[in-house]
């Protein structure tokens, strides 16, 4: 069976696998809020840079809001 995973999905499992296998057993905590933030940067910075740091041209790239964008620039302290 051929494998359909899109190549990001399939680096977050991997990923992820390992940070729960290297807990050892101990209970883990805030993932959902930690993969978000870990993804999130990156992906910003990214699509920042691609659109020349124009922040109308960069919300349209993402699919949301110039305002949301902005806000989210300031949580992850990039401007």
């Amino acid at each position: 069976m051929p494998n359909n995973k899109h190549p990001v999905t399939e680096c977050i499992e991997l990923n992820l696998q390992r940070y729960l296998d290297d807990l050892k057993g101990t209970p883990p905590s805030d993932i959902y809020q930690m993969v978000l933030s870990v993804v999130e940067k990156p992906m910003l910075e990214l699509v920042m840079a691609h659109a020349k740091q124009n922040q109308s041209l960069a919300a349209a790239y993402l699919g949301i809001n110039r305002n949301t964008l902005h806000k989210k620039l300031l949580e992850h302290r990039l401007i």
